[in-house]
């Protein structure tokens, strides 16, 4: 197991993904961070690897994307597809198409040498007392306890950190990719695609180009049964109209935050915020995750560097106008995955469904 550095800290961030960086690099302006990761770093998260303009737009600071993390085509637009009606509606939402493991190792090199970064260190629990917060890593002769003034959840969506605060653990989708080997180009697609009759708990697959691979995934509504035998049917099912689609490479799983009410966000307790997928800041309509763990981390972190001990309201304050967009997009939802949601955007003209698109 990793070991801290130091037994006391300013703060601790939990999670070294976009928010938990975020939240190292604006805290670290009020002294010493330590950044920890259960996972070895740089990690390797499964994800598309699909940067919304969202977060296009707030990576500017530091430069923009670099194009030594851009895949082949660097930009792909979102495009809806009703796989069974034969229907693709292209919109004018772009992405651009980056490794996700080479862009966590990016926003790494951003911080600052007054954060301490820590892999291979699992958390086993946080408790707070009248002086601050105490993380505990590792287990028996291997435990570690470390002090500091607050603590940062950005451990993802089943967050260790987020139950230690009785907050409870939102339910979570299912994702599973693969990566295929190509055999033939792909249009520049971001393609989202409804099936009806994969098996129950299928939400909906994806598909985007990557290089000379291809990245086909499937998100599962919580409890799905046999998620597995589904992504082969989907798999099987796509293959037999896209003939580049060849045998798969590997395959990758994760969880994703199933947000679903505007209790299931929660900017934190005490001394102790919540960012990202932990504190339910997500996208409930398109499970966009990236552009909102970049903003909320930032915003977490500010709050520590600027406010002290008033950290969390004023970050319950900061957080205010993405609230106000999950609350927008939960009204949304019941539509969207309804079955006639689903034939409306088929039948709905390509610059309607663009424009709901974009602010969805």
């Amino acid at each position: 197991m990793g070991r801290p550095g130091s037994d006391t800290y300013d703060t601790i961030v939990i999670g070294a993904g976009p928010a938990g960086v975020m939240a190292a690099l604006r805290a670290s302006a009020a002294g010493h961070v330590l950044l920890a990761d259960a996972a070895p770093l740089p990690r390797n998260k499964s994800c598309g690897g699909m940067l919304h303009e969202l977060t296009q737009d707030f990576l500017r600071e530091w430069g923009g994307v670099p194009e030594s993390i851009v895949v082949e085509p660097r930009s792909v637009a979102f495009r809806y597809v009703d796989w069974d009606r034969d229907i693709r509606k292209v919109t004018d939402l772009s992405f651009v198409n980056v490794d996700r493991a080479g862009f966590d190792e990016w926003l790494l090199s951003l911080l600052p040498e007054s954060v301490e970064v820590l892999g291979g260190a699992k958390l086993a629990g946080v408790t707070q007392d009248g002086e601050g917060v105490i993380a505990r890593f590792g287990s028996g002769n291997d435990a570690t306890e470390v002090r500091c003034s607050f603590l940062v959840g950005a451990d993802g969506a089943r967050s260790t950190v987020r139950r230690a605060l009785g907050s409870g653990t939102a339910a979570a989708y299912v994702t599973l990719q693969d990566f295929v080997s190509l055999s033939g180009d792909l249009p520049p697609y971001f393609d989202c695609i409804y099936i009806r009759d994969v098996g129950a708990g299928f939400g909906y697959g994806y598909l985007v180009p990557k290089g000379d691979l291809a990245i086909v995934g499937s998100v599962f509504y919580p409890k799905t049964k046999r998620p597995s035998e589904l992504q082969d049917r989907l798999l099987d099912t796509l293959r037999s109209r896209i003939p580049a689609l060849g045998p798969s490479v590997r395959r990758e799983a994760c969880a994703a935050l199933y947000v679903r009410s505007m209790a299931d966000v929660v900017p934190g307790s005490g001394r102790v915020l919540l960012a990202g997928e932990v504190g339910g800041f997500m996208s409930p309509t398109s499970g966009e995750g990236i552009s909102y763990a970049l903003r909320s981390g930032s915003l977490a972190g500010a709050a520590i560097a600027d406010a002290g001990s008033d950290a969390l309201p004023a970050y319950a304050a900061s957080i205010a106008p993405l609230a106000a967009d999950i609350r927008r997009r939960l009204r949304w939802l019941p539509l969207m995955e309804s079955r006639a949601g689903k034939y409306l955007a088929g039948s709905t003209p390509a610059s309607i469904v663009s424009r709901v698109t974009r602010g969805l």
